[in-house]
């Protein structure tokens, strides 16, 4: 279910709501194992595991086991055939510790990688919290996260404040989000650049491979910064054609873009 959205998520819940009742009431009695089979059947893996869950949570996991299972077995004067459905510790206590608990620490590169260029990654919190530092020290800001993924304003600064928070109650390394002073790039790293930016890589693309932000990246190709290196040169749209493309989406010459709309109106007419 964790590949599903969140409202995806939610629709299939409510939607195994009543397959939960009716299989709770099969159970308490009203049917047999060939009931509870055929309704088992009907449903897919996803199904199945969205029932486990509906299921779970119409238990009360603060009452103890001999309430939750005393249904089961009783004597015909009620009182429970199972001594050790008398257990009266709640289920929390029940819960088995986790045998194999999965590093917090590791990351996923390619995860990283493909967070931070906005595709809908599947991802941990340390790796999020790791694309999200890179973001930052590359002149990304939290809203431009927000906004990448479609998030409620606020959600990337509230979940770093509270990542930072965790990492630094367990005493483990907390990420500084301070963007680092201006990188020195060799000659050849320069070339590289401008030679990747004239075959088509996006300045984001290259601050993700160079390690730095696009607004350097775009410095770098237009000339601005290492001019005396070699590399093709990004030529910078002049004012003219500045000008021009303004005039032609805004403006009311003969040759804008609303001019032209009302000839082709009029012609139509």
């Amino acid at each position: 279910m964790s590949s599903l959205s969140a409202e995806r998520r939610g629709d299939l819940a409510e939607a195994m709501l009543p397959v939960a009742a009716n299989l709770a009431v099969l159970v308490h009695g009203d049917g047999g194992p060939e009931d509870v089979k055929a309704v088992l059947d009907g449903l897919d893996d996803v199904q199945k595991n969205a029932l486990i869950v509906v299921l779970a949570g119409l238990v009360d996991p603060d009452q103890p086991v001999g309430k939750a299972l005393g249904w089961l077995d009783v004597t015909r004067h009620g009182a429970l055939s199972m001594p050790a459905w008398l257990e009266q510790r709640p289920l929390h206590d029940h819960v088995p510790e986790p045998v194999d608990v999965p590093d917090d620490d590791y990351v996923d590169e390619v995860a990283v990688q493909q967070y931070l260029r906005g595709v809908n990654a599947e991802v941990t919190k340390r790796e999020r919290l790791e694309a999200i530092v890179r973001g930052v020290r590359m002149g990304m800001d939290y809203p431009e996260f927000d906004a990448m993924y479609g998030l409620r304003k606020g959600s990337t600064s509230t979940f770093v404040s509270r990542q930072r928070k965790y990492l630094a109650k367990q005493g483990k390394p907390v990420p500084s989000m301070d963007r680092p002073g201006l990188r020195v790039f060799s000659e050849g790293e320069v070339i590289a650049i401008r030679e990747r930016s004239e075959r088509g890589a996006s300045d984001l693309e290259l601050a993700l491979s160079f390690g730095t932000d696009p607004r350097t990246i775009g410095h770098i190709c237009r000339g601005d910064r290492y001019p005396r290196y070699g590399g093709p040169i990004r030529q910078a749209r002049s004012a003219k054609s500045l000008r021009a493309s303004r005039e032609f989406m805004c403006g009311h010459g003969d040759n804008s873009l609303a001019a032209k709309t009302k000839q082709q109106i009029g012609k139509a007419a």
